[in-house]
């Protein structure tokens, strides 16, 4: 039986056992796109992913388009694309797996030091979902219609090893989850911590 804890803070129910885990089809994900909701193609702070089929739902209570989708094409655990939490619904609780580790890290990758530096050793071939083999740094870009020129473009400036090093070493978490709650907080007079900080620039890390 799932085990349920439920948090004082929220008072929602974790589950650390899901019975609807094999249902996921990691070949459909992809993290690339806009956050939008494909029923209402709305955008904000929450939105889900299907981890069945890959398309984005907004919201997570009765009768919003991911709660209605679960019910209607019995596609059941979904991830907050902004906070990376896996959810059940329509039974509505948290799914806590260490299955799920490998789409946390796609969702939001964070690389370190001592992964920056092993790229450019590295010559072993990985495998995507579908099978095909390639060289990690060396792949390409979804084409979001017509998108095929500023994709080589990125390709090409990915490739600076100095401006490739700035962006990976900014942790994708820090910039999309945590600095839109900064910037909420800031604007509310209740993030004191961060007010007087120094924006980091870009050619300070780069000359580093």
């Amino acid at each position: 039986m799932a085990r349920a804890v439920v948090e004082n803070t929220k008072k929602r129910k974790k589950i650390e056992e899901c019975p609807y885990l094999d249902t996921i089809h990691r070949e459909l994900l992809d993290f690339d796109m806009e956050p939008a909701c494909s029923v209402t193609l709305e955008s904000g702070p929450h939105v889900y992913a299907c981890l069945v089929c890959g398309k984005f739902y907004r919201g997570r209570g009765s009768q919003t388009p991911a709660y209605l989708h679960a019910v209607n094409e019995g596609h059941y655990c979904f991830v907050h694309l902004q906070q990376g939490t896996f959810h059940c619904l329509p039974e509505d609780y948290e799914i806590v797996d260490s299955s799920l580790d490998d789409i946390s890290a796609a969702l939001h990758p964070t690389f370190t030091e001592e992964d920056i530096v092993e790229l450019d050793k590295n010559s072993e071939l990985s495998r995507d979902w579908f099978g095909r083999r390639y060289l990690p740094g060396f792949i390409g870009l979804n084409n979001l219609d017509r998108t095929d020129g500023i994709n080589a473009m990125v390709q090409a400036l990915a490739h600076v090893k100095p401006l490739r090093n700035f962006f990976l070493r900014q942790s994708h978490r820090s910039l999309y989850v945590e600095a839109p709650l900064r910037k909420k907080r800031k604007k509310n007079g209740q993030d004191k911590d961060h007010k007087n900080k120094a924006p980091q620039r870009l050619s300070n890390l780069v000359l580093h």
